[in-house]
């Protein structure tokens, strides 16, 4: 592939994802951050078997990041117990890719990959209720009207 077209297929791909950025609901918008961290693990997953240190340290970086923005977008008030533990949880899943990155452990990987498929496959579930209108169906993220991605 050509750099022209490499170039091409990247712009492309930003104004495809800030688009559907733009158009995706609170609820969305966490399953796409969902999305990205899986994305971004699997991949640095490889990254570690084919020795791409660089890559792999990058990749679990922005893993962490886009894990640290899930537990920001929770509703500590309203979310009760609930809330609370997904925050341990999520703050359990960022310290386990900072030690993957540190010992290239695709274990740990592995099981953050595993929490998040069990904690999205539950947010997809509730995708329904909350497109109904049915707010308190969504009593982990705080409203959209603070500014930030489901917050």
């Amino acid at each position: 592939m050509s750099s022209f077209a490499r170039k091409s297929l990247a712009a492309y791909q930003t104004v495809s994802a800030h688009g559907a950025v733009a158009d995706a609901d609170p609820h969305r918008l966490v399953q796409m951050l969902m999305d990205a961290a899986m994305e971004r693990m699997s991949t640095a997953r490889a990254c570690i078997e084919r020795d791409e240190t660089t890559r792999k340290a990058s990749l679990l970086h922005s893993s962490v990041t886009l894990i640290a923005e899930l537990r920001g977008s929770l509703n500590m008030k309203d979310g009760g117990a609930l809330a609370q533990n997904l925050s341990a949880l999520y703050e359990y899943m960022a310290h386990q890719l900072l030690m993957a990155n540190v010992q290239n452990d695709v274990s740990k990987i592995t099981e953050v990959m595993s929490l998040l498929t069990e904690i999205r496959s539950a947010w997809v579930a509730i995708g329904p209720e909350v497109r109904k209108g049915n707010q308190g169906a969504m009593p982990l993220t705080a409203s959209a009207s603070t500014g930030m991605a489901a917050r």
